[in-house]
Formats: C-alpha cells, structure tokens, sequence
C-alpha cells in the first residue's frame, strides 16, 4: 500500500488526477505523450513547422516527394490545358507524349534549370512558366531550411533498457533499477534524472492518478561516459516498499523518465523522456556489466548489452 504522506499533488506531469484506463499509458516508451486532440480545424497551421522538423526521416522524405510531384503534375495539366502551342519543342505525338513534355518542363523550370529544348510560347505559356520558376525558388528555400533544421536541432539520442527491474541493492534490500547510455560520440554533462511513479486508486468510489517523485540513489551525474544504472532504493523511506506486484499491475502503475542534460557539441540542454509500465518490470533480476576491458587495458562498452539481465535463483 502505498504511504500518502508521499504523495506530491504538485508532480503530476501535468496530467491531473485522470486516471489510466486499459492499461493506456500517460507517456509512450518513446517519451512522447499520450494525449488524443480533437477539435481542432483541419486546416490549422500552427504546427506545420513543428511537425515538419520533428517527423521520421522516412515520413519527411515522402511529404517532399509527394509535393515534388504533384506540383509537377498541376503545373503540367495547366500547360496541356492552354493549348499544344503554349510549349516550342515538344516531339508532339499523342496527348500522352505532350503531357509528359509539359511534366518535364515544368520539373526543369520548377528547379529553374531551364535546359532550353522546350520554352514556353505566349503570354500566358510565360506567365505561368514565369509564377512557376517564383514558386521553385520558394519553395527549394523552404526545403533548404528544413534540412538545416532537423540537422541543427540538439537531441538527446539516449537508449533505455527496456525492463524495470526489482534487484538486489546494497544491504540485503532491494531497488528498483533501469539503466541508459548514449549511444551518440558526443559528450553529455550535468545529467539530472528525475523518476515519477503513478498508479490508480479509489478515493470515494472514484479512480484517480496519484503521483510520487522518487528518491534516487543518484540523480545527478558530472559526465555520462559509459551506462548509467538508475536505482530507487527500496527501503523504509520508499513510497513503494509495501507494494506488491499484484499492487502494481491493478492500479496500472507506471513510471515516467525526464532526463535532462547538457550537450557539449551544440552548447545546448537536451532532454530525453521514456516510461515503464508494470507489465514491464521483472522481479529477481539483475544487469549483466555492459563493459569490460581489452587486451590493452581501454574499457570498451558493448550497447547490445543494455537490455541482458539474468534471473537470480
């Protein structure tokens, strides 16, 4: 049972006391959050730039790909509407033939490479060729500064084991534990760790999400150089010291990561979010050492290794 002098009504992640239902965290393992908007206008651009520079590679490559050519595609009915004549150069042909020599043009004078073989002819052939080469320009810009900021913007690439263990600690007790390391070259100082489980109780017939900050055993370190195992003390000051793992598992606990560190590459504070849920802790384990030395006496840490632990007799 958990000890409600614990308990921080401040800490709460700003989720309130909502609780969780079928087992639907408040925050994903990759440290997003797990909140569903609606209501809000299809058309909104708020967020366009956010989600541009925050998307998987994969998606953003799609979206200027998808834009690429259904811009090209516009820009080519629009020529094959005006008239066969509005293009000087085409091979002529059948309408399949002329509308890939205006698809063409227009990739060439979207990029403003403009090869020659085929210019428009007209007033109007020249005015869209001419709002085109405008729009290229424009838009290449914006590509451009996209690129630049998903390069440039400082993230932690921090790896979590992906079990929370309950493993033997310092005097005969007990600690809950799970380890991280950065899987980048770069270094990380002054790391601060903070820990914050939350579980479903019923007060007067109702659920409702308690939070308690835990006590670590470190919360700050000078320099990440190899893992760092993170270990809440399971002992009478602990908040979770009676709790069961039949109490864990039906008030649905979790435990929700914030790392915050410095990065020395880009000058920066970065930060880094993921979470346990009680399917995913394991009791009577420990961590098998990520690091060992080699013939030349220099540490090398394995990263494969940051999810092996063994279970102890």
């Amino acid at each position: 049972m958990i000890r409600e002098q614990k308990i921080n009504p401040e800490n709460d992640l700003g989720f309130g006391p909502q609780p969780v239902i079928k087992n639907q965290p408040l925050l994903n393992k990759n440290g997003t959050v797990n909140v569903k908007r609606k209501g809000m206008s299809r058309f909104n651009t708020a967020d366009t730039y956010h989600t541009l520079i925050t998307m998987s590679w994969t998606k953003f490559w799609l979206v200027v790909l998808s834009g690429y050519l259904f811009t090209n595609l516009v820009f080519a009915g629009i020529y094959v509407a005006i008239g066969h004549s509005s293009l000087d150069g085409t091979s002529g042909g059948n309408g399949m033939s002329h509308f890939l020599d205006a698809f063409f043009f227009s990739a060439q004078t979207i990029s403003t490479v403009g090869y020659g073989h085929i210019s428009p002819q007209g007033v109007v052939a020249n005015s869209v060729a001419a709002f085109e080469s405008m729009l290229g320009l424009l838009a290449f810009a914006l590509a451009t500064g996209l690129l630049y900021g998903r390069f440039s913007r400082p993230t932690a690439k921090i790896v979590y084991s992906e079990n929370l263990l309950v493993a033997p600690y310092h005097g005969g007790r007990r600690g809950l534990m799970f380890r991280l390391c950065n899987i980048r070259k770069n270094v990380l100082i002054d790391l601060e760790i903070e820990v914050v489980f939350s579980y479903n109780e019923m007060v007067d017939g109702k659920p409702l999400r308690r939070f308690f900050p835990l006590s670590l055993e470190r919360k700050n370190v000078s320099m990440l150089s190899l893992n760092w195992t993170v270990v809440h003390p399971l002992n009478q000051d602990s908040p979770l010291i009676d709790i069961t793992r039949e109490d864990f598992e039906r008030g649905e606990a979790s435990f929700s990561v914030l790392l915050k560190a410095f990065d020395d590459t880009f000058s920066q504070t970065v930060h880094s979010r993921t979470a346990y849920q009680a399917n995913e802790m394991v009791w009577g384990a420990k961590f098998v050492p990520m690091f060992q030395r080699d013939e030349e006496g220099r540490i090398v840490l394995d990263m494969s290794k940051i999810n092996t632990f063994e279970a102890l007799s």
